[in-house]
């Protein structure tokens, strides 16, 4: 069992379910139905982003004896990028197929050659500037997750609601990438992977994790009073999922598998939508 969840999340699935899930809070949040084919089409997109990335940063590492998500991609280079190349000519087949040649298919475009051109001027940047790894990710991350159903909303129904479920999404996932990356700091100075590790000490990132927890916490939980009662229920799944992660990264009795474990699964939470 343990040999299939590593796969599964050194594959990137529990990212893309996650985006998926992500997706559809902002499909419920905004009252914006999409089809099913469109929520396959980001996991594709999603799929292709992070394996791109890990396959890049795989080029750096040395296949050790212990397996872990670098040493994976470098192993089986030869198989995902003939795997990455028909996940991306597919899916630009099959969004033509569903967007046609419009608005939404060219913002997809621009947001997929955004991502990609950000992605590898990160990797180039001096040293001081690494923190924007997380920065950048996080957001691009909830703006793609976010597009479709921003593109079919109706802003003349935009609400003080809406701005703070946005802000509070992107608070999340800026989270989550620095928790992640603190735990992964031994590996990835040693690969010398950058982020906001390799600019500030791990107890001043400690603290930033802390406040940004608190933040988030205690804003949505005041959101709870004076909320509109639609926007309640995706007030409370940001609380939740702030304090799953928030209880899981200071648990001292979890080791950081066991932790990651965690804040993976918490981004599934947004599927319990479906029964609403």
């Amino acid at each position: 069992m343990k040999f299939l969840y590593q796969r599964f999340t050194w594959l990137s699935f529990d990212v893309v379910l996650g985006a998926m899930g992500g997706m559809l809070f902002f499909s419920k949040m905004l009252r914006v139905p999409i089809d099913w084919d469109i929520y396959l089409l980001l996991g594709m997109a999603v799929w292709a982003i992070y394996t791109f990335d890990h396959l890049l940063d795989s080029q750096k590492y040395e296949i050790r004896e212990e397996m872990d998500r670098h040493g994976f991609h470098r192993k089986y280079t030869k198989i995902l990028i003939p795997s990455l190349a028909l996940v991306v000519l597919s899916g630009l087949v099959w969004a033509y197929q569903i967007f046609g040649i419009g608005q939404e298919l060219y913002a997809g475009a621009i947001l997929g050659l955004t991502i990609l051109i950000l992605m590898l001027i990160i990797r180039v940047l001096p040293n001081k500037l690494h923190w924007l790894k997380e920065f950048n990710t996080a957001i691009f991350y909830v703006i793609g997750i976010a597009l479709l159903p921003f593109l079919r909303f109706s802003f003349v129904e935009w609400t003080w609601e809406v701005g703070l479920l946005i802000f509070g999404y992107t608070g999340l996932a800026y989270l989550n990438l620095i928790m992640l990356s603190w735990l992964d700091a031994g590996k990835d100075k040693a690969a010398g992977f950058g982020s906001l590790i390799s600019v500030l000490p791990l107890d001043r990132v400690i603290l930033v994790i802390r406040w940004l927890s608190y933040g988030i916490v205690g804003i949505f939980l005041i959101t709870l009073f004076f909320a509109a009662s639609h926007f309640r229920v995706f007030a409370s799944l940001i609380l939740l999922i702030a304090l799953v992660h928030y209880l899981s990264f200071f648990n001292q009795k979890l080791n950081s598998n066991q932790i990651r474990r965690r804040l993976d699964a918490s981004f599934l939470i947004p599927w319990l939508l479906l029964f609403f």
